[in-house]
């Protein structure tokens, strides 16, 4: 009689198929920036989850992510406080670095700037609702370890990013290096807050500010 796939198997074998398709999309299909994260990220890393999870699960679709204003309201203040720190890190590792003060790389224009933040927004919403809201819960309700889930959820979203990075063209040596040791501390960061205050809306907003700060300053 063949075994029943256990239930975080199936989690795992989603979130590698997931993982595979992205990574054969970014390595065949060179698509502007603007369709590969507003149209190809979602349809990849989303509706696969929103399958899952109404489908297989039967359950209501991430209730973690409350956009209710009271609650938006808080966790983009916390996230406002935890983006400064991340700012200032960056920052001051830039300033050792180079000896100079930079914030913006380049001249950039109102409409670049919206552009970047949009963009930072919906990345993190893709990236978040896949790793921390589907992955990251799953983890945890299986393994009833706090650090232990956020190390693991670490290494998976580590490597979602390595199709990424490496399609980045110029993107090596050091600068490559620190934007994936950064990956992983994100992870860890948005996963204990995630698991500590129980929202979606937090990684999906400290993310944002993560993705804006480096776009800008890095």
């Amino acid at each position: 009689m063949k075994e029943k796939t256990p239930f975080f198997q199936k989690v795992l074998n989603l979130w590698g198929i997931i993982l595979i398709i992205w990574a054969f999309y970014r390595l065949k299909f060179k698509m502007p920036e603007w369709f590969d994260e507003f149209v190809a990220k979602p349809i990849i890393f989303i509706l696969p989850v929103y399958y899952f999870i109404k489908k297989i699960e039967k359950k209501s679709f991430l209730p973690s992510l409350n956009w209710s204003f009271k609650t938006v309201k808080k966790d983009f203040l916390i996230s406002i406080f935890i983006g400064l720190v991340i700012f200032l890190t960056i920052f001051l590792a830039k300033y050792f670095q180079t000896k100079e003060f930079v914030f913006l790389k380049y001249k950039i224009s109102y409409l670049n700037i919206f552009y970047i933040i949009l963009t930072s927004l919906v990345i993190a919403i893709s990236e978040q609702i896949l790793s921390t809201g589907f992955v990251l819960k799953r983890i945890y309700e299986e393994s009833k370890n706090f650090y232990q889930s956020v190390f693991f959820n670490a290494i998976l979203f580590f490597f979602l990013h390595v199709p990424l990075r490496f399609t980045i063209p110029g993107l090596v040596g050091n600068q490559l290096i620190f934007l994936m040791l950064t990956d992983i501390f994100l992870s860890l960061l948005n996963s204990y807050f995630y698991l500590n205050y129980k929202s979606l809306n937090l990684p999906i907003f400290i993310h944002a500010f993560y993705n804006i700060i480096v776009l800008l300053i890095t």
